[in-house]
């Protein structure tokens, strides 16, 4: 399980989508992302589909996953 509560692009936020991680400012699930990518979908597909998230924060994501598997 990643500790997301270091990510700046995430939050939790009691309530919405029950509780679950989401990309900051949204109700998109961060799980979405990985599902979208796992499914083959790039990040730019993942931009079009889901206005309101930015390159920025899917990067920002992407990256925390990344170091946080590394340290594990």
């Amino acid at each position: 399980m990643l500790d997301w509560f270091t990510c700046k692009s995430v939050e939790r936020v009691p309530g919405r989508v029950s509780g679950a991680w989401v990309l900051k400012g949204t109700r998109l699930p961060v799980r979405s992302l990985f599902e979208n990518i796992e499914s083959g979908a790039t990040v730019d597909q993942f931009l079009e589909w889901d206005e309101g998230v930015t390159r920025e924060q899917v990067l920002e994501v992407l990256r925390h996953a990344e170091q946080s598997l590394a340290a594990a």
